[in-house]
């Protein structure tokens, strides 16, 4: 491989792929909870978004496809078991946490202080994990 050219993702971006079971009610809390704007949508079963400068991808369960032979794509069965959450840094945990709760943002519980840092966790609809975080050092 030429040194020059040994970058495999040189002028990529990433997308975060999620599995959702209602794109509507997903869009709708993207867009209207987070402040995600639409991208581009594909049908009823895949919308993209921008949100915080990344891709997310919202796509409805499906299973396998000729490029990812026994692969399903299924939304969390759990929300109490995790494999994979966001964290996002926050300028101030406590007035984060009451604009995303009133706008409809299910916490898990309130902002809690732990040192330098002040965290909480919700869920998107199906049970995705998210943390707002604050972090003073």
């Amino acid at each position: 491989m030429n040194a020059v050219n040994s970058d495999p993702f040189e002028g990529s971006e990433l997308t975060t792929i999620l599995v959702v079971s209602d794109m509507s009610e997903s869009k709708k809390f993207y867009v209207d909870v987070l402040g995600a704007s639409v991208f581009r949508e594909y049908g009823d079963d895949s919308l993209v978004l921008q949100f915080l400068n990344n891709w997310v991808l919202l796509v409805t369960e499906g299973g396998p496809t000729t490029d990812k032979p026994n692969t399903f794509f299924k939304p969390p069965s759990d929300k109490n078991l995790v494999s994979h959450s966001f964290t996002i840094r926050v300028k101030n945990c406590n007035e984060s946490y009451q604009i995303l709760k009133d706008k409809g943002a299910m916490f898990i519980t309130p902002p809690l202080t732990n040192g330098p840092e002040t965290r909480c966790f919700f869920h998107d609809p199906d049970g995705h994990l998210f943390e707002i975080s604050e972090y003073r050092g």
